[in-house]
């Protein structure tokens, strides 16, 4: 299989061609995206469609002129980049920090699309000994080069888990013992009432449209992080920082 890099971003590996792509697939390469091109219709692509079935991987269709701006050589119609990150399931995370006799600390993004704040969010969470972090596999950011330098390489060390509903992510968590603490703006209660002793997931929302309504109303706890000034958010990376930071401090006392 031939690893290549791309003219625009040569950090970032990745591999064209629908065999190679459906061998990276059966290989179990972490794989962060897949271009298809959008009028695809060949034996070959029904075969490719077949192998991503059951997997978390985004796929985006694309024109080909977009493809044929990151290479040159026979795409076939696909281009798929390479995770540096190698993705964990939380349903082994969670059983084996309660083995280990600890109470789970998790943070959840919803909606999380900016690279450079999911690499901040990541690198508070690796300081702070924080057990997992849950990213959704669509509509979250890519855990790329770009994500893992803001990160300072602690996207490489923090167990990340990419998954297919984050719904049934944190029905699956709460089922495990641990309490859902929302951030969110529309919250009467502050977040320093909370508790954060015990089993804890953390659910962080983007600044545009906060956490899924789904998601919301599966949480124990909705609580909000006082703003004195004149602008009417936090950037996430900063709010995330004040949560986990005040469970670390109820934890520890």
């Amino acid at each position: 299989m031939a690893f290549y890099k791309t003219r625009q971003r040569p950090e970032k590996e990745m591999i064209f061609g629908i065999r190679a792509v459906i061998e990276a697939i059966q290989a179990g390469k972490d794989i962060d995206k897949i271009l298809l091109r959008r009028d695809m219709t060949s034996d070959l692509s029904r075969e490719l469609a077949a192998a991503l079935r059951g997997t978390v991987v985004p796929v985006q269709k694309v024109p080909v002129e977009k493809l044929n701006r990151l290479t040159q050589k026979n795409h076939q119609g696909v281009i798929a980049f390479i995770s540096p990150v190698t993705y964990q399931r939380v349903e082994d995370i969670i059983p084996a920090v309660y083995e280990a006799g600890r109470d789970p600390l998790v943070v959840v993004l919803d909606g999380v699309t900016d690279v450079r704040n999911f690499g901040a969010i990541a690198r508070t969470c690796e300081c702070a000994g924080v057990d997992a972090l849950v990213v959704p596999a669509k509509g979250g950011a890519p855990a790329n080069s770009d994500a893992v330098k803001t990160s300072a390489g602690a996207l490489l060390s923090i167990p990340v888990c990419r998954e297919q509903n984050l719904t049934e992510t944190l029905r699956f968590l709460a089922a495990s013992g641990l309490r859902l603490v929302a951030a969110t703006e529309k919250a009467s209660e502050d977040y320093t009432a909370a508790g954060y002793a015990g089993p804890v997931a953390l659910v962080m929302g983007s600044e545009e449209t906060g956490i899924a309504p789904e998601n919301l109303r599966l949480c124990h706890d909705r609580v909000r992080i006082p703003l004195m000034g004149k602008i009417a958010s936090l950037n996430v990376s900063v709010a995330a920082g004040v949560m986990i930071y005040e469970a670390v401090r109820q934890r520890r006392g």
